[in-house]
């Protein structure tokens, strides 16, 4: 069986956007253009908090799968000729930073990104960090400027913010025609054609050569900014255009292809997708400007039998190799496992290989997801987005393979929750279903984790926020018909050390019979930064914010006896020595002990292990870490003064200000999370319910010791 369509029309790419900056409506403008949903979903009161929760509640609607296949041919081009057609698999990604784990894990499988930004507010702190985890994973992108039919929308403003506070990369690729209650279209600089949109919902796209009067200057001027910035990539027509000669519209297009997906220009384009205006131009520049799956370099991964770094071509040809990128828990299937193929093809009832895990499993049916429906697909090719059905063993971030040619992908790096909450059934009957409910959503989010503790068997909840907790308890009301209670939000508090330290552990028993024998002499230090790609020494087992070293010499302390040192050691970790929490970024060093022929035993080993480190924790300077929030509030100017000394009397670093649109102040500041739990509300009832705030995770920082005792206090 051959691939439906060439891999030179397919664009995997995702929508992302700050909260209001309008993607749920974009994405269903999106769904509704390329034909995938009959009717059209509104979020009207312009895309609010609650509005897109209750989008992402209300399971079974096309923007929570998480990746949609459908087909888009151009505007111009004969929908009925297939050749035309492109095939979008559209990748969605949450607004909200309690969600950042989702536009992380989503960057890793896109080849391309639409970035939405709001014609009002410009860029704001969402849009930067998915900017950043697009910097990060070398994604092209694509802008585009939403709602500008809104009071206050300026398109120059929003595009110097996305220069000044992105990239200065960004280059205007249109420009509107009209704003705010004026906003008819916009002018394609390239072709110099005016787009305006008629028809039920805006399906009709009329291009002319009719360009208001006002606006051919402004035309000509930033044409010619935008030729420049399209020529100055490539050499040979720097010299013709310099030379008078301007390339035709279809080598601008391809010079312009080539620069955007070498990440060298970010094209700027505009409109207003809830007065369906300005959409249809989107979608004909992913289909221009954004790779195919052929035109990204091949991804490397290692080699687990010979630790050898091996790539894989987005070729059917190649070895099979894939990512499962999300875990979705479905009511009428069970467990959707998302995957990304980079190489090779599968068919559905043929087994894979998970390297990650080391086991083997049957995929049973793989289905593509199309809007409300579910397609049967009986294989899959490189450069193809699906999702198996059943995978019991496999997890986010594992790499899917043939057997005969193992290989294991970089995995997703997740953030570590930073709020924690307990939580407990309404009934005995809620009990059972409680332990199933948090298992399957532990699974689908990376950032959600459960655990037990175990000095009062309650069961802990954390995630990255309030708002991603309280999402996830109502899912558990919702799709697993569980009812709980939860307690107060915890803050994630850390433990670390602050100098080098050494300590030694005999521990000796002797209970009539065989006794008990275990020997080792630590030295522990702050852990030391690795540059990316460094190689790790063979004797070094490292992991994010733990690195043990064995360096014990001439079989002082046996093979055997080391994994239960240092399963003590990060087990005396986890209880921490100020105030119970855990302790991270610590090196540990066994480099000396010894041993009993007769009496030493694993758990001999692992108590040494355990108390020897407690000991050199508590003369290492061990101290208390708090999560610190970044912090931007949007205020009416009267009310800044007061909310700057409320978030100083919070503890916090005010770190900047700017104004925003024409009364508003934006605030930027660094806040300890202890601080801000229920912040939102007080904000509103100080600024007449006009101010706004977003946070995200920062980083840890010492506890002051007045904190610091107080915690130790309330923990007893």
């Amino acid at each position: 069986m051959n691939r439906d369509y060439p891999l030179e029309k397919v664009r995997n790419f995702g929508i992302i956007a700050h909260i209001d900056a309008g993607k749920t409506t974009v994405s269903e403008r999106i769904l509704f253009y390329t034909g995938m949903s009959h009717k059209i979903g509104e979020v009207h009161e312009g895309e609010t908090v609650t509005d897109w929760m209750e989008q992402e509640r209300e399971r079974g609607i096309t923007i929570t799968s998480a990746a949609i296949t459908c087909f888009w041919t151009k505007v111009g081009e004969d929908p009925t000729d297939q050749a035309n057609k492109t095939r979008f698999n559209i990748i969605d990604t949450p607004g909200h930073i309690d969600f950042t784990a989702e536009v992380q894990r989503s960057m890793r499988v896109l080849d391309g990104a639409v970035v939405v930004f709001d014609g009002v507010a410009g860029v704001e702190p969402q849009s930067e960090t998915n900017w950043r985890y697009a910097d990060d994973a070398n994604v092209p992108r694509l802008c585009f400027v939403n709602k500008l039919d809104r009071t206050g929308a300026s398109f120059e403003r929003s595009y110097q913010s996305i220069l000044d506070r992105l990239s200065k990369k960004g280059v205007r690729m249109q420009i509107p025609i009209g704003e705010e209650d004026q906003h008819e279209g916009a002018i394609d600089l390239l072709s110099k054609k005016a787009y305006r949109y008629s028809g039920q919902m805006g399906m009709e796209v009329e291009v002319s050569d009719n360009i208001p009067e006002n606006l051919m200057a402004d035309v000509e001027k930033y044409r010619s900014e935008l030729i420049e910035r399209i020529v100055e990539n490539d050499d040979e027509a720097m010299s013709n255009y310099l030379d008078g000669n301007e390339p035709s519209l279809e080598e601008l297009k391809k010079l312009l292809r080539k620069a955007v997906i070498a990440n060298e220009v970010f094209p700027v384009m505009c409109g207003s997708a809830l007065k369906n205006k300005g959409v249809q131009p989107v979608l004909d520049a992913v289909v221009d400007y954004l790779p195919s799956p052929v035109d990204l370099p091949a991804v490397k991964g290692i080699n687990p039998r010979t630790e050898a770094e091996e790539e894989r071509k987005p070729s059917d040809e190649d070895p099979f190799c894939a990512l499962a990128f999300k875990i979705q828990t479905d009511p009428f299937v069970g467990s959707l496992t998302f995957f990304r193929v980079y190489s090779g093809s599968l068919e559905a009832g043929s087994y894979i290989y998970n390297t990650t895990t080391g086991s083997k499993e049957r995929v049973g049916r793989i289905v593509r997801l199309q809007a409300d429906k579910r397609e049967e697909v009986k294989k899959v090719f490189a450069g193809e987005i699906a999702a198996a059905v059943g995978l019991k063993e496999t997890k986010t971030s594992h790499t899917l393979c043939d057997e005969k040619a193992p290989i294991i992908l970089e995995q997703i790096k997740f953030p570590e929750p930073v709020v924690a909450v307990r939580i407990e059934p309404k009934t005995k009957a809620d009990q059972e279903k409680l332990g199933i409910a948090l298992n399957k959503l532990a699974d689908e989010d990376p950032t959600f984790r459960v655990e037990t503790d175990d000095e009062t068997n309650e069961t802990i909840i954390s995630g990255m926020g309030e708002l991603h907790l309280d999402i996830l308890v109502d899912r558990m009301k919702r799709e697993f018909n569980v009812e709980a209670n939860i307690g107060r939000p915890q803050v994630a508090y850390r433990e670390t050390i602050q100098k080098g330290s050494e300590a030694e552990c005999k521990y000796v028993k002797q209970t009539g019979g065989r006794g008990q024998y275990g020997h080792v002499k630590i030295r522990i230090k702050p852990i030391e930064e690795v540059e990316e790609g460094a190689k790790i020494a063979k004797n070094v087992y490292r992991e994010d914010h733990f690195e043990f070293i064995n360096n014990i010499k001439g079989g002082v302390i046996p093979q055997e006896y080391i994994n239960p040192v240092q399963k003590g050691i990060q087990e005396a970790m986890e209880r921490g020595v100020v105030a119970g929490y855990p302790l991270v970024d610590v090196s540990v060093d066994l480099y000396d002990g010894s041993y009993h022929e007769v009496d030493s035993s694993e758990v001999a080993f692992k108590i040494a292990g355990s108390q020897a480190f407690q000991e050199a924790a508590k003369k290492a300077s061990a101290v208390l870490l708090e999560p610190i929030m970044s912090v931007e509030v949007v205020v009416p100017e009267k009310f800044m003064g007061d909310i700057n000394g409320h978030l100083s009397s919070k503890r916090g670093q005010i770190e900047g200000m700017e104004p925003r649109g024409t009364d508003m102040q934006t605030i930027n500041a660094m806040v300890p999370l202890s601080e801000m739990f229920g912040y939102t509300t007080t904000l509103r009832s100080m600024t007449e319910g006009r101010g706004q705030m977003t946070m995200e995770f920062d980083h840890y920082a010492v506890v002051p010791n007045n904190v610091a005792e107080e915690i130790k206090a309330a923990r007893g």
